[in-house]
């Protein structure tokens, strides 16, 4: 018996010193490694650019008088699950008047790794949006039984772009949807456009709908992970909307639309919250999230940044917020692009960095993936079937055939180029506030490290790891990867 006791403690302790040897070779170091940094800056052909190979060196307690970016690589968040944009009506329709050539450069510059800058997530609409030629729905009007459910519409331009998209990519994208309105005859102003509410003996119709289309673009082998109970919930809108109260959210999640994915053998379909600003999103998690029979079926939280709408600043700290109060919750960046289209401002380079601003802070608050809006508009923002024309980060002038790369696709590409699928944010912080700075730690064991001047200067920052540092550069209005 002692014998069998001993072998086991001896089977036990070789088992644990294995674990912790194989946790020590995953440890960060650098030792040996170089650093290669990528820059993009305003006022020079620098895009995505390889400026530098550097060293580290030994470091020491720094000067108030240095600027320094402090990385600590055993202090580890969230787990990031990509970035990308959405494929509306509007992108794809475009999309198809491109020439071949352009059409296969339009997809490289997106979704492949190495000619471009790697997008994993793509969102997508149930039915039309006002990014969209003009509205339309998958049912005739006044079908409550769905019998005329059809996604046929989606076949001519959407469907197509999405299933490219995928195959350049690698053969997976990580996809999640959206409505942005159920039928005129399901809600309280007779009218899919301006608001109104989804009437509660429509609930578990519109809660089938999900599941009408779900299951027909999983059989266009179009996977979907995920899906939001509304577009922009609170937001009276020209075009497509509809008004969810966190009441009225929590129940039909609660009672129809969770029960009813579950119910269909799509309970893995995870379902987001709120997707709308940064303004309300607490008030809304609070609602939720505190009634268990509802939270249950929530992954996670998704959020736009339109709040500046009302005149005041980006509120990033809202987002913190929610990470701390429900740190078992996930945060989504759902939605964003620079409104108001003026192609006198294609290369205006505050597009660009509103996007470096937005995505920095919102990783370090804790969110675990980014997406964009439209991924292609037109030299109009559009098509946009009430006017509503925004910028994207590629354009397409339909006169000419040809491709227009605006700062921001530069500003995402400098994220979601070097941050790779299942890497973790650990500490990074700044000593001067004119820099902004976040970093991922990559599965190969490889970290990313951005640094963001918004300032009009260049500055020189030491960026420190432990008893280690090396010496940057980076010029006024310029973002930089560092990847070692």
């Amino acid at each position: 018996m002692k014998k069998n006791t001993l072998k086991f403690l001896c089977l036990l302790f070789s088992i644990t010193a294995a674990a912790q040897q194989t946790k020590a070779k995953k440890e960060f170091t650098t030792a040996g490694k170089k650093i290669t940094v990528y820059t993009t800056a305003e006022n020079s052909n620098l895009r995505l650019t390889a400026t530098d190979n550097l060293s580290f060196s030994a470091s020491k307690q720094p000067l108030e008088t240095e600027i320094s970016v402090f990385v600590e690589p055993s202090k580890k968040f969230q787990t990031f699950m990509g970035i990308g944009g959405a494929i509306t009506d509007a992108s794809a329709e475009i999309f198809a008047k491109l020439s071949k050539e352009k059409q296969s450069e339009f997809l490289n510059a997106y979704y492949d790794k190495q000619k471009g800058i790697g997008y994993s997530l793509l969102r997508t609409t149930i039915q039309s949006s006002d990014f969209s030629s003009g509205s339309y729905s998958y049912i005739q009007e006044g079908d409550k039984d769905l019998k005329t459910f059809s996604i046929d519409h989606d076949r001519q331009f959407r469907i197509p772009l999405i299933k490219q998209a995928i195959q350049t990519a690698g053969g997976k994208l990580l996809t999640y949807v959206a409505p942005w309105s159920p039928n005129a005859f399901m809600k309280s102003n007779g009218n899919v456009l301006k608001g109104g509410t989804l009437l509660p003996e429509y609930y578990q119709t519109w809660a089938n709908f999900y599941v009408k289309f779900i299951k027909e673009y999983q059989k266009e082998g179009i996977p979907i992970w995920g899906t939001s109970t509304q577009n922009e919930p609170m937001a009276v809108q020209t075009w497509e909307s509809c008004i969810y109260t966190a009441e009225a959210e929590r129940d039909f999640i609660k009672n129809f639309l969770g029960p009813t994915l579950k119910k269909e053998k799509l309970g893995d379909v995870k379902i987001i919250a709120w997707d709308h600003n940064r303004d309300l999103m607490n008030y809304r998690a609070n609602v939720i999230y505190s009634d268990p029979e509802a939270s249950k079926y929530v992954w996670g939280m998704g959020f736009h940044w339109y709040e500046n709408w009302s005149g005041g600043d980006s509120m990033f700290d809202n987002v913190a917020k929610v990470n701390e109060a429900y740190p078992d919750k996930k945060l989504l960046f759902t939605e964003g692009c620079v409104e108001k289209f003026d192609a006198a401002k294609y290369q205006f380079w505050g597009n660009g960095e509103r996007y470096g601003i937005s995505m920095i802070n919102d990783f370090n608050n804790g969110t675990a993936g980014w997406t964009d809006w439209n991924i292609l508009l037109d030299q109009n923002g559009g098509p946009n079937h009430v006017g509503n024309f925004c910028f994207a980060p590629i354009h397409a002038d339909t006169a000419t055939g040809q491709l227009i790369y605006t700062p921001s696709y530069y500003y995402i590409g400098h994220f979601s180029k070097f941050i790779r699928l299942n890497a973790v944010r650990v500490s990074s912080a700044v000593s001067r506030s004119g820099l902004l700075s976040t970093s991922f730690l990559n599965t190969d064991g490889t970290m990313a490290t951005i640094v963001m001047n918004k300032t009009d200067k260049e500055m020189t920052y030491n960026l420190i790891i432990a008893a280690e540092k090396t010496i940057v550069k980076i010029p006024a209005h310029a973002i930089q990867t560092l990847v070692y």
